[in-house]
């Protein structure tokens, strides 16, 4: 055989050998790929993160609590990871969402509010152990305390109030019992409670906006009463210091019993005197006062030349369908 067709038979077994040992590495490494692909899949080895922990179940069926750090081996198929709880402080909202919730008050008004529960599991075999779906639990629990309370307040205490109903529902979900002479929330589910906060409270957009319009019509209404309260109060003074004139005015005339007429026809005239001082533009109006008892007469404007009009002596008006004079307030005359 020669020496080149030697070396190509040499050089096709070389590169067979290494096709199939680069086969047999790749089936070796799909093997062990899906094997720790199982082992992750079924937590044969487990990891254990800080402030975490880990419900296990036993071959025997009991369960305990891994709280360890670090990773951890288990029976695959014969045990199970029945549930990672994290150790840290964990939020819980009114209704199960941040988003806003309705809410009746004590006087069957509907408000939207929001709430959070902060707590941290401190029991594990309490929580994990005697409880089923421990978290489910607990929203129900805490939904139910927080709406006992904020429904047995009136809606303006809901709104203005909120520091003071806020300590109200965290001392109930701190030490309240859930039921008369039960468990409070801490002992049910070995938890802290470590705080709580209103997030939200207030009105719908319709009750807003009568709300809005029912205290824009008491200020309304306020400041009506008001003026009037001004008005009566003016009215009152005026009538008083009438009074006291009157009274005064009476006591310098020295009026007996049964002269008030007089005092009346004085102030009528005078009453009179003052509408003609306010209006003087476009007035032919005179008052006469004569205490000897004539009545008062209004002068007609001048009759013009030609014209034969002539005023009655005895304070009469004149019988003649034609003339200008007619009677004002049974005293005067005045010139149509």
């Amino acid at each position: 055989m020669e020496p080149e067709q030697r070396f190509r038979l040499l050089q096709r077994a070389r590169i067979r050998n290494l096709v199939k040992r680069g086969g047999l590495l790749l089936l070796v490494g799909v093997v062990l790929y899906y094997a720790v692909a199982l082992v992750y899949a079924t937590k044969t080895i487990y990891k254990v993160r800080l402030n975490y922990a880990v419900i296990l179940e036993d071959l025997s069926g009991d369960r305990r609590v891994v709280k360890e750090v670090g990773w951890h081996a288990r029976l695959p198929f014969f045990t199970r990871l029945e549930l990672e709880v994290p150790l840290m402080n964990q939020g819980l909202y009114l209704g199960g969402t941040p988003e806003l919730q309705r809410i009746m008050s004590l006087g069957n008004v509907a408000l939207w509010g929001s709430a959070m529960l902060t707590y941290r599991i401190v029991d594990l075999e309490r929580w994990g152990i005697e409880n089923k779906a421990p978290q489910s639990l607990l929203q129900n629990d805490v939904d139910g305390i927080i709406r006992d309370v904020m429904q047995s307040h009136p809606a303006d205490d809901l709104i203005s109030a909120r520091e003071r109903i806020k300590e109200q529902i965290y001392t109930a979900l701190k030490e309240r019992p859930i039921n008369v002479g039960g468990l409070n929330l801490e002992a049910k589910y070995g938890i802290e409670v470590v705080s709580f906060v209103l997030r939200d409270t207030g009105f719908g957009e319709k009750l807003a906006e009568a709300s809005e319009e029912k205290k824009r019509r008491e200020l309304i209404a306020e400041a009506e009463n008001y003026a009037a309260d001004l008005e009566a109060s003016r009215t009152r003074k005026l009538y008083a210091a009438f009074s006291a004139a009157v009274s005064d005015f009476r006591q310098t005339l020295e009026l007996r019993q049964g002269e008030e007429a007089v005092l009346f026809d004085f102030l009528n005239q005078q009453k009179w005197a003052t509408a003609y001082e306010k209006n003087q533009q476009g007035q032919n109006t005179f008052v006469l006062n004569n205490s000897g008892g004539a009545p008062a007469l209004v002068l007609p404007t001048p009759a013009p030349a030609g014209r034969k009009d002539a005023l009655p002596t005895n304070g009469q008006a004149a019988k003649d369908p034609k003339s200008n004079l007619r009677p004002i307030a049974g005293e005067a005359y005045k010139a149509d």
